[in-house]
């Protein structure tokens, strides 16, 4: 008949088996994992950049961003950078990104607090509600 003998569940017992194209079993194996993949929400994540000695309006100006992002459904990774005397100032860099994590926590919460690694300090914030 030109069908092939495939085991559909062996840890069954008995374990059972489909009379099937072989071929045919595999492209439509192929084809339930990419619908899969394509139905799955695709995570995106957003940058925003800050100095230790960011002024008022940048802060402003970046943490509108940074709500417009979240209100998208986008995670955020917040940072500030260190330039060279700068990370003298890991007081001011962390007390930065506390009061950015204060303020829009009403569109995000705060994934992973403030961690200096190396030249960076680094926040993460995942959106409160799906993206419609």
């Amino acid at each position: 008949m030109g069908l092939d003998l495939v085991e559909i569940a062996q840890n069954a017992e008995p374990p059972v088996c489909r009379l099937v194209d072989y071929q045919k079993f595999l492209y439509e194996q192929k084809k339930k994992l990419k619908d899969q993949k394509a139905k799955t929400a695709k995570v995106v994540i957003k940058e925003i950049r800050f100095g230790p000695n960011t002024d008022e309006h940048d802060y402003e100006f970046k943490k509108n961003h940074a709500m417009k992002f979240l209100q998208e459904g986008a995670k955020i990774k917040a940072f500030v950078f260190f330039k060279g005397r700068t990370i003298l100032f890991k007081e001011k860099g962390e007390i930065l990104l506390l009061k950015l994590a204060t303020e829009v926590e009403e569109w995000g919460k705060v994934e992973q607090l403030p961690r200096l690694e190396g030249k960076r300090m680094t926040m993460f914030i995942s959106p409160k509600k799906p993206k419609k």
